[in-house]
């Protein structure tokens, strides 16, 4: 069955190029030219991925991914001439599972595309697990797989898939060191090469730690283990 992805951008030109690509790969496209355009075909088909710019008119790319987050699920990749860290931490803790910045290669986007919607398949198809194995309490932490969230004392903290995926992979051995490639390749599902993958890792983990410490810049829980990787410390 054919996917279909919204491309949300407001140049014609990009539009019509990642058309082109996606739809060689047998991708239906729908396109949108504002955040608004765009939460009306929301409202009208289903999505299976959507690829964002993030400067539009109307309702912006930021504005857009916050709302969509409120009740899809579905895998979203920004595609933004605004790529410094600030962007990407704050598009990426809106609920985005990918950035790539412009001017892009559109054969990376497809690859990109190809990778989250081959990881939203799988995950839908992962097992349901026994109701006494949905949880993981570390200390003073509580990982919930129902709700995709952590649970801190009497706070509850809403994480996005690959906060959680990442948080999963770290309590599930506290104390124990992950790497940078086994992060990656545990919470994208994809193979780890370095560079933009290490960015990206570190922007996640960033945002965890805004969610979970008291002090982000001086963590108890997620720890840098400086050339090796991150690991999660159990705060009895």
């Amino acid at each position: 069955m054919s996917r279909t992805i919204l491309i949300v951008d407001d140049q014609p030109e990009i539009v019509e190029l990642l058309s082109l690509y996606l739809e060689k790969e047998n991708y239906r496209i729908l396109e949108a030219f504002d955040g608004r355009e765009a939460l009306r075909i929301i409202e009208k088909e289903t999505i299976d991925l959507m690829l964002v710019d993030l400067m539009m008119p109307n309702i912006n790319g930021y504005q857009l991914i916050k709302r969509v987050r409120q009740n899809l699920h579905i895998p979203i990749i920004i595609i933004s001439a605004k790529n410094d860290d600030n962007d990407k931490i704050l598009g990426l803790g809106l609920g985005a599972d990918d950035f790539i910045p412009k001017p892009f290669n559109p054969l990376e986007v497809i690859a990109r595309v190809q990778a989250q919607l081959r990881r939203s398949y799988s995950y839908k198809q992962e097992p349901a697990a026994e109701s006494e194995n949905l949880q993981i309490k570390v200390g003073d932490i509580v990982l919930d797989e129902n709700s995709f969230s952590a649970i801190k004392g009497d706070v509850t903290i809403t994480l996005t898939k690959i906060e959680y995926r990442i948080l999963e992979l770290l309590m599930s051995s506290p104390g124990r060191v992950y790497t940078k490639q086994q992060i990656f390749e545990r919470a994208w599902d994809d193979y780890y090469m370095g560079g933009e993958e290490d960015n990206t890792i570190n922007v996640h983990i960033s945002k965890l730690r805004e969610k979970l410490e008291e002090n982000p810049k001086k963590p108890i829980y997620i720890k840098t283990i400086r050339g090796l990787g991150y690991k999660f410390i159990n705060q009895k």
